[in-house]
């Protein structure tokens, strides 16, 4: 897609900001990014993975950002690193059409509070709601219809899209991204059962969300019921996903959509949590462990590794044989154990 206010640079200056080697015109001017078959003469393309390399000779591109190796293949002008994935990361931010925007100041429609404090540089958007005590860091941005609770305190350089509801109390990091429809704060699932109706529990803990963290569309992250909900540094969190109360997540993990996690559970340092994965609640998940998606987990990991449970998808009569099959395995253990022990006799 192209957009009228993409930035512009030179290949030169591209290759300074990414610590690449430049092979071509310094000079020339690119304001785009795109993929090898689609980039046109004024954009940049990149190859990061090798099944793409069959689009490479073709490429309309004004340069290509690859690994040195795919060099020589190269028609077009090239920018070489070692790590074309991560520079490719780092030349989206740079062709963000949203990067670099002066900010728009408080909307005349936005509602905040006397008592609210705001850093430089801060941009409301409209007819959203700083409540009072906010306290918004420098270079933070709220998005249209966005309302920040009472108390909460929301860090440098963050930004809310439209439409997010951080709650009263919460801590957001610097640099946060949340994104439209996220929820941050609200009441975890706490009630008490007299034997006919429920009760509910007063949740009095926050949420606390570390530095670069980045929180999905319709994401949930539930406040504690006693102590705070904690989210470490530089989490990515997808869509879809419901971390229940006095969840804790380490620094750097990463949870793809729709994954859900019971309250109280601990996920570790550099974990990974792939679409639809669940954690039963009260759980430890050590650092380093990966658990493929559509996977449930009932229990402690305390090794790291890749972690799966559940079955593949099958043709629905080969299925429906295998769940008849798996209903014996009870059966079928208990008749193997008497003629292992008969054998033994």
């Amino acid at each position: 897609m192209t957009r009228r206010d993409t930035p512009i640079y030179t290949l030169g200056e591209l290759a300074s900001r990414l610590g690449a080697r430049l092979v071509g015109d310094a000079d020339r001017r690119v304001s785009g990014l795109a993929t090898l078959k689609e980039a046109g003469p004024d954009q940049v393309a990149f190859l990061a993975n090798r099944a793409y390399l069959k689009d490479l000779p073709d490429t309309r591109a004004a340069a290509v950002l690859l690994h040195p190796q795919h060099g020589e293949t190269c028609p077009a002008a090239r920018l070489e690193l070692d790590n074309p994935y991560l520079g490719y990361a780092a030349l989206s931010r740079l062709l963000d059409p949203l990067a670099g925007r002066e900010p728009a100041g408080v909307h005349l429609s936005a509602v905040v509070d006397p008592s609210a404090t705001l850093g430089e540089r801060v941009e409301v958007g409209a007819s959203a709601v700083i409540e009072a005590g906010v306290i918004l860091g420098d270079d933070v941005i709220v998005g249209p219809g966005s309302v920040v609770g009472v108390d909460a305190v929301i860090g440098a350089g963050s930004r809310l899209h439209a439409n997010v509801t951080v709650c009263h109390g919460v801590v957001i990091g610097e640099r946060v991204i949340l994104h439209s429809g996220c929820v941050i704060g609200g009441d975890g699932f706490g009630f008490a059962h007299d034997g006919s109706r429920w009760h509910k529990i007063a949740q009095l803990g926050g949420v606390v969300l570390g530095d670069d963290v980045e929180v999905g569309s319709c994401s949930s992250i539930d406040r504690g019921a006693l102590g705070d909900t904690l989210i470490g540094n530089d989490v990515k969190i997808d869509s879809q996903v419901q971390i229940a109360h006095n969840v804790q997540i380490g620094d750097h993990s990463a949870l793809a959509g729709c994954v859900g996690i019971a309250g109280s559970t601990r996920v570790g340092r550099h974990c990974m949590l792939g679409g639809g994965v669940g954690l039963s609640g009260h759980l430890t998940i050590c650092d380093g462990v990966q658990v493929t998606g559509m996977s449930l987990v009932t229990n402690s990991i305390t090794e790291p590794g890749v972690y799966s449970s559940g079955t593949g998808a099958m043709k629905n009569a080969q299925w429906r044989k295998n769940a008849v099959r798996f209903k014996q395995l009870d059966d079928i253990a208990k008749r193997l154990s008497r003629l292992e022990k008969g054998r033994d006799g």
